[in-house]
């Protein structure tokens, strides 16, 4: 608690700004997993993966966007592309070039991709993929991984968090998820169950699942969904907004060798502005097509004010074009091994039962002695001593958002030093965290 003391004597002003969202914002936050104890600092700016608070003080950000910013805050060549559009226009409503070129590239690099649609956000494509999903099979059930987390959609927002049998939200009618099956991440038995007959029009999956602290698929698991689909006439749609160039250029899909009927897209490609996709086979997307499908009985509206926005689709060219020669890749999967390999070996030399889990840039830490395989698993971690480290690590300009939880993305500006550093000051909470 001392620490914590430190932090608010740092931030004034944020506490000041906190006490005004108070009063015009539920907890005074716009979204509940940004609420920090026992005041959020305000960020004031950000470049490279530096944020500097209203107060002056300057973290490094592990959170970079939720995961969006792989090239940090700013990037030159994003803003440049941004600038020049603003010239042009903000918001047109009709049809554009930009949008033209983005969908040529995902094509291009997605392995699975063949036609595209955009959205304004991941929950929005994940509303619509599913809706697809359904319109082209012709069934009406779904399956979902326990813990998969598809954002706010109704239909998919079930089993989110624990206890996963309760209703994942209040206000939910229960009539929405009353197709919508869940089974375990990892676990082809389940899903082979889940999947018998001939009512499940998809299974959503997250190649590696987020929300739940980054778990990677065991050997086979992806390979396994694939084959279970195919033979069961069940379209695999991979949630990618998170891996989705995360990865690499060709996404979880490329990364593991396995193709899904339908992708998912979001965070990255949109360079830091608001964006979704959905992806897939034309034979699929075929059934979003007016003119072949006039009937609206037969087709699977979709739509969206902002959709095909060219101030994103600039963005997200400009993040493409330098995410496609893979060379940004290198660079930050090497440090996400490093960070991996720099906390096993001081988790190791310490007394925290603790384990590591992530993929290519991505970290999070389990506090518990086995590495979960689930969701369910996940329940077992010991919430006390990451807590603990979120106050060790916050006064020290550590910057993420899930203290329960700790999960994090490596960017582009991320250095070495950066990981040195945030290695000494987890081994400095390691060395003498008592429980």
């Amino acid at each position: 608690m001392v620490q914590m003391k430190t932090y608010e004597d740092k931030t004034p002003t944020s506490k000041r700004l906190y006490a005004r969202a108070g009063k015009v914002l539920p907890a005074g936050v716009s979204y509940g997993i940004r609420d920090i104890t026992p005041h959020p600092y305000y960020v004031k700016s950000a470049k490279g993966v530096k944020l500097t608070d209203v107060d002056g003080n300057v973290y490094t950000d592990y959170w970079v966007g939720h995961g969006a910013l792989i090239l940090g805050h700013s990037p030159d060549a994003v803003v440049e592309a941004v600038g020049e559009q603003l010239g042009h226009g903000t918001h047109y409503g009709f049809s554009h070039e930009l949008e033209v070129e983005l969908a040529e590239r995902l094509v291009e690099m997605v392995p699975s991709a063949e036609m595209v649609r955009y959205t304004s956000s991941g929950t929005e494509a994940n509303m619509y993929a599913s809706r697809l999903a359904r319109a082209y099979t012709g069934r009406r059930g779904m399956v979902k991984i326990e813990g998969g987390w598809h954002g706010g959609y109704d239909s998919l927002h079930k089993a989110v968090h624990a206890p996963f049998e309760a209703s994942a939200s209040a206000g939910l009618n229960p009539k929405t998820t009353e197709d919508t099956a869940v089974v375990p991440f990892n676990d082809l038995d389940a899903t082979r169950e889940a999947l018998k007959g001939d009512e499940m029009a998809c299974l959503i999956v997250e190649p590696v699942m987020g929300a739940a602290g980054l778990l990677a698929p065991e050997p086979g698991y992806l390979e396994g969904l694939r084959e279970i689909c195919d033979e069961t006439g069940t379209l695999l749609i991979f949630d990618e907004v998170i891996t989705g160039f995360r990865l690499g250029p060709n996404c979880a899909q490329g990364y593991y060798g396995v193709n899904p009927d339908i992708t998912i897209l979001g965070k990255i490609m949109g360079g830091g502005f608001p964006i979704g996709a959905f992806c897939g086979s034309e034979e699929i997307f075929e059934r979003l097509d007016h003119r072949k499908y006039p009937d609206d009985s037969e087709r699977a509206f979709h739509g969206g004010t902002f959709t095909g926005n060219p101030i994103s689709m600039a963005a997200g060219i400009a993040t493409l074009d330098v995410l496609r020669d893979g060379k940004v890749y290198k660079k930050i999967d090497a440090l996400g091994s490093r960070m991996r390999e720099g906390l096993d070996e001081i988790i190791g030399e310490s007394s925290v039962d603790a384990v590591i889990t992530g993929v290519g840039s991505g970290f999070a830490i389990h506090f518990q002695k086995e590495t979960p395989r689930n969701a369910r698993d996940v329940l077992k971690n010991d919430k006390r001593p990451a807590l603990a480290l979120y106050e060790h690590m916050i006064p020290r300009g550590f910057a993420y958002v899930t203290p329960g939880l700790p999960h994090s993305f490596l960017a582009e500006p991320h250095t070495e030093g950066d990981v040195d550093e945030y290695l000494a000051a987890s081994q400095e909470f390691f060395s003498n965290y008592k429980g």
